[in-house]
This record gives C-alpha cells, sequence and structure tokens, in this order.
C-alpha cells in the first residue's frame, strides 16, 4: 500500500507521510491515480451536490467545485496545463520551450488555455443533473488521470532531469492506460450511458495526441504534460456527459 499511499501525497492535499521513493514505487503510484482521481471527483460532486440543495446558482456551484478541485490538487494540473499551453506557445528548440515552462508566469497562452478550461469545466459541472453529480465527475477525474500511465510509457523520455516527469518517464506498459480507458468507457456506460463511452473515448484521443507533440516538441515528457492531460480528459468527459445531439445519445 505503500504506492497508494504515494499517489494520495502526490496527488491531493491529504496529509499522507511517505518516503523518498524509489522507481519502482514511485511507477506504481501512478497507476492508482485513477482511483484517486475518483475518490476526489465523488467528493467534489458531493459538494455540488450539497451547494446545489441550498439554492446555490448552477454556474457559481460549477466555479466553486473547480476551484475545490484545484485547491485539493495543490493547483498542480492547472499549472501544469498552464505551462504546458506556454511551452509548446513558443518559439525555438526545445531547450526554449522548457525555459519558458521552468519560468514560473503566466504567458498569454497560459491564461487564455485556463480561462477556457476552468470555464468550459465549470459550465459543464453547472449542466450536470445534481443527483448524478457525484459519480459523473468520479468518472470524469478518474479518466483525467488514467491518461498518466499513457504520457509515461515505455519509450518516453525525460524532457529534462529532475521533477516529477524524471521519475515515472518510460515506467508504464503501453496496456496500462488502455485497460484503464477500457475499464472506465465499461463503467461509463454503465453509470451514464453512451455519453460516458463518448466523453472517456474523446478523452484518451486527446491525451495520445498532447503526448506525440509535446514528445515531438519537448523532446520528452515533463510532469507538467501530467498535468495537461489530466485537465483535458477531465474537461471532455464533463463536455460528453452534458452534450445533448445524436452522436452522445
Amino acid at each position: 500500500m505503500t504506492s497508494l499511499a504515494l499517489a494520495l501525497s502526490w496527488l491531493t492535499v491529504l496529509p499522507v507521510r511517505t518516503g523518498a521513493p524509489d522507481a519502482r514505487t514511485a511507477a506504481a503510484a501512478l497507476r492508482w491515480a485513477p482511483l484517486v482521481g475518483a475518490l476526489l471527483g465523488v467528493v467534489g460532486g458531493a459538494l455540488l451536490l450539497g451547494l446545489r440543495l441550498l439554492g446555490v446558482p448552477a454556474l457559481v456551484t460549477g466555479l466553486l467545485v473547480v476551484g475545490f478541485l484545484g485547491l485539493a490538487t495543490r493547483g498542480m494540473h492547472l499549472d501544469g496545463l498552464a505551462d504546458t499551453a506556454d511551452g509548446l506557445g513558443c518559439y525555438g528548440p526545445p531547450e526554449r520551450a522548457l525555459a519558458v515552462m521552468r519560468d514560473g508566469g503566466a504567458g498569454p497562452f497560459a491564461v487564455v488555455t485556463l480561462l477556457v478550461a476552468v470555464g468550459a469545466q465549470a459550465a459543464a459541472l453547472a449542466s450536470l443533473p445534481p443527483w448524478s453529480a457525484p459519480w459523473s465527475l468520479a468518472l470524469a477525474a478518474a479518466a483525467g488521470r488514467a491518461g498518466f500511465a499513457w504520457v509515461a510509457r515505455r519509450g518516453v523520455a525525460a524532457a529534462r532531469p529532475g521533477g516529477l516527469g524524471a521519475t515515472v518517464a518510460g515506467s508504464q506498459p503501453w496496456w496500462v492506460a488502455i485497460g484503464w480507458w477500457v475499464v472506465l468507457a465499461g463503467a461509463g456506460y454503465a453509470l451514464t450511458g453512451v455519453r460516458g463511452v463518448v466523453g472517456v473515448a474523446l478523452g484518451a484521443v486527446l491525451v495520445i495526441a498532447l503526448s506525440w507533440h509535446t514528445n515531438r516538441r519537448f523532446g520528452g515528457m515533463t510532469g507538467d504534460v501530467l498535468g495537461a492531460a489530466s485537465e483535458l480528459s477531465v474537461l471532455a468527459v464533463l463536455v460528453a456527459l452534458t452534450t445533448s445531439g445524436t452522436l452522445v445519445a
């Protein structure tokens, strides 16, 4: 259970104490990530339900839940999305992109990306039926973390030394992510019908495309790419769950 404790320590604000992990424990922790995401999603969904029952406006509720999830994860995934957007938006070789990502400031690409991602997630949460919010958000948050295993699959190098990216780069068999996506698609169908399957599949496609592009652009993966993969997948599932139309009916 050391790897689960490490996953909780890495991916939440819970005060779980772990020692310095070895490579094997770190790799195993990444495979627990979807379960940690599901836990966060259930809590966030329960918060959404409670706020709606108290009469808080739907969009305000959505924004508050997105904010809660940001706080519950130390803003790590949102920071990764912002840094990845700035890195992909700059010109120059991989070294230049990585330097921009390390800078710590938020450039225009980061600002616009965060506004769109946070706003769209909040709007989608506002459109969820309140009683379905806990399991819908659990599915979205789990799918968001399932992509970690694809970003860190074997054959993908670390773009730079140090940090979470270097610790887990190349540590995951390719089938781990596929297995999680299949399991979550099945759970999505059982809980939400075809929309859940579409959302998980769309999230998987976005992660695969992001991983390909960032590997080419940065020369490997970083911890920031893990965060970007999570936020994009969460958004994909939430949008699919709240979209009406024949393709996701």
